[in-house]
């Protein structure tokens, strides 16, 4: 496969994949339960999540290592075991993808507030991050991802920056609407967090979670009128809702299909899924791309 970033220079629109944690409670994982033990406890399941994802047509597959930050692990006590996860988790999808799509490293939050408002600092933010993305050699994409804290996502950045400089990163944050427009909880706007993405090194910038496909569009815009970088956006179908006390999302692959040439024209360059999104949803918009 070409580089990642000189398909997206070329005008190229590329397709993510969808979700894998409400994939992963399809197929049992408990309340409680720490996502990220999977990769050591049934590598299968991830295996076949992917393959499910690549034969719907992403071109990205993401790992299972969402919280798999040392911090973030170590409230399930598995600190000392996030490089054999994240290790682990690569190598699950390296052999998934054969070549044929991005082996793409999830990297969310840590969990932990940064002081001065919370109780933790900049440089253990940080040494955690780092040491993830030590783990992740064997990636072709870093995606830090489902940032709230500008602060703590450019520590993200900065960290996979330092360790795997040869690798493109994807930074995308989580947004609500509000009078004034998007900002995340934090209170920051799409053009604040674009702004420092790309200067904390980010190659790609955008959003996922939080929001359907027509808040995301709007989402998308707006990144696009910030920057002339590469834009990717991973929107949950929809917000769900309880149904006979079973979760529902309720954006149809169909209804993903109908506004991906909105989400196009808003300045997409990769376009996946979040919450709720299936090999269907990808299916679909793969597609209308095609």
């Amino acid at each position: 496969m070409k580089p990642l970033l000189e398909r997206l220079q070329s005008g190229e629109i590329l397709v993510g994949d969808g979700a894998i944690g409400s994939m992963l409670i399809a197929h049992g994982l408990e309340s409680g339960q720490c996502p990220d033990l999977i990769t050591l406890e049934a590598p299968e399941v991830l295996a076949a999540i992917g393959r499910q994802y690549l034969e719907a047509g992403s071109e990205l597959l993401t790992t299972n290592t969402f919280g798999a930050s040392p911090l973030k692990l170590a409230d399930y006590g598995l600190d000392d075991k996030a490089e054999e996860i994240n290790r682990n988790a690569v190598a699950i999808l390296r052999e998934v993808a054969a070549g044929e799509a991005y082996v793409s490293a999830s990297c969310g939050p840590s969990g932990c507030i940064l002081e001065p408002y919370g109780d933790t600092s900049e440089e253990a933010v940080y040494t955690s991050f780092e040491r993830q993305m030590s783990a992740l050699s064997d990636v072709d994409v870093i995606c830090i991802e489902t940032m709230s804290d500008l602060r703590e996502a450019t520590l993200a950045v900065r960290a996979a920056k330092a360790v795997q400089p040869d690798k493109p990163v994807l930074a995308t944050m989580t947004f609500d609407e509000t009078p004034r427009g998007f900002f995340t909880i934090m209170g920051t706007s799409v053009a604040d967090a674009c702004a420092g993405l790309l200067e904390a090194g980010a190659d790609v910038v955008g959003s996922n979670c939080g929001n359907g496909l027509e808040k995301m569009i709007e989402i998308a815009a707006d990144f696009r009128a910030a920057t002339a970088s590469p834009v990717l956006i991973q929107s949950n179908a929809g917000q769900p809702v309880l149904e006979k006390g079973v979760v529902h999302y309720p954006e149809s692959p169909d209804f993903f299909a109908e506004h991906t040439p909105d989400m196009i024209a808003a300045g997409a360059s990769i376009i996946g899924g979040c919450c709720g999104t299936t090999p269907d949803h990808i299916r679909a918009v793969r597609k209308v791309i095609q």
